[in-house]
C-alpha cells in the first residue's frame, strides 16, 4: 500500500471503510460480557491515535502482531462514546519502514528546516573549542538519525517523533534572546549547552514506529545521556576541560551555580511549560468538537 493510499485518523468518519497502515501503540486482551475473547487496540499515525477492536477470530489475528508493530487494517468506522472507533475485520503485517516520524504524531514544524536551523546556530558559536564540540556532537551521522526521530519524553512535554529536536531549536532559541539581553553571560557557554542539553533523547528511546522509553533513558534519563555524549566528543577532540564543565553545568547541574546555568535552565523550563499548555489546549479542543 502506497503512503498516499492511507487513510489517516484525523479523517476517519462513522461508516467509512477502512485498508491503511497504522501503528499498534497498545493491545490488550479481554473478554465480552458473555466470556467470548476479544482484542482492545490504540493504532496511531503521524496525524493522531485511534481505538479499534477485534471480535471475529480474535485468538486467531491475536498471533499476527504485537504492541510496536506496523500493521495493515481493513475494517470500518463505527462511533464509540462520540468518537471513531475501527472495527478491525483483518490485519497483516505491513511492508513500510517503522519510522516514528510517519507513526507517530510529529515535530509542529519541519524536521529538516529544524535541523538547519541547529547547523546555523552551532556555527554561530564564538568560541571555536567549544563550536567544534557541539558541532561534532551534532553532526555524528548514528546521532542525527536517531535524534531527528526522538521525542522528549512519552507523556509529558513534547511527547511526539521529533520533540527534541523542536525543544533543542526552542530552548536554543529562547536563550540566545536571553544572552543578547544580558552580554555579561559567557555566550558560547550558553549557546553550546542550549544546543545539547537534548543529546541523550536520542539514547533515551527505543528506535521504531510506537514511542517507547528505553531502558537507560528510563534509568538515567536525557541529561545524564546527553552528558554522556559530550564527554565522548570532548575526550575526542581534546576540548580545555573547564569549557566542558561549564557546559555540562548548564545541563545536568542539581543547582544553577552559574548565570550561564540558570539562563539555559530557565529556558528550558519555559519552553517546556509552553508545550504543555499547548497540547493541553489542544486535548480541550478536541473534546469539545
Amino acid at each position: 500500500m502506497s503512503a498516499e493510499a492511507r487513510t489517516a485518523v484525523r479523517d476517519l468518519v462513522e461508516g467509512q471503510l477502512v485498508d491503511s497502515t497504522f501503528a499498534v501503540i497498545r493491545k490488550d486482551r479481554r473478554r465480552t460480557r458473555t466470556g467470548s475473547p476479544y482484542l482492545a487496540l490504540e493504532l496511531a499515525d503521524k496525524t493522531g491515535r485511534v481505538r479499534a477492536t477485534i471480535f471475529d477470530d480474535a485468538p486467531i489475528l491475536d498471533g499476527r502482531f504485537a504492541a510496536g508493530d506496523v500493521i495493515r487494517v481493513l475494517g470500518s468506522v463505527e462511533e464509540y462514546r462520540g468518537r471513531p472507533q475501527i472495527v478491525v475485520r483483518s490485519i497483516e503485517q505491513a511492508d513500510v519502514p517503522a519510522d516514528a516520524l510517519e507513526f507517530t504524531p510529529g515535530a509542529r514544524r519541519d524536521v529538516d528546516d529544524l535541523e538547519g536551523f541547529l547547523e546555523f546556530l552551532a556555527e554561530d558559536i564564538a568560541d571555536p573549542a567549544l563550536r567544534d564540540l557541539t558541532r561534532a556532537v551534532l553532526n555524528d551521522g548514528e546521532f542525527r538519525v536517531r535524534f531527528r526521530s526522538a521525542p522528549m519524553s512519552v507523556e509529558q512535554h513534547h511527547a511526539y517523533a521529533g520533540g527534541a529536536l523542536q525543544h533543542t531549536v526552542a530552548v536554543a532559541t529562547a536563550a540566545r534572546e536571553l544572552w543578547l539581553l544580558h552580554p555579561r553571560l559567557d555566550e558560547s557557554v550558553v549557546s553550546a549547552a542550549s544546543l545539547l542539553f537534548a543529546v541523550g533523547a536520542a539514547d533515551a528511546f527505543v528506535q521504531g514506529p510506537v514511542l517507547q522509553q528505553a531502558e537507560e533513558g528510563r534509568l538515567l534519563g536525557i541529561p545524564h545521556l546527553s552528558v554522556r555524549r559530550i564527554e565522548r566528543a570532548a575526550e575526542r577532540l581534546n576540548t580545555p576541560r573547564e569549557r566542558v564543565v561549564a557546559v555540562l553545568h548548564c545541563i545536568d547541574g542539581d543547582r544553577s551555580r552559574t548565570p550561564e546555568a540558570a539562563c539555559v535552565h530557565g529556558s528550558i523550563a519555559l519552553d517546556a511549560a509552553v508545550s504543555v499548555a499547548l497540547s493541553q489546549a489542544a486535548g480541550r479542543a478536541t473534546e469539545a468538537q
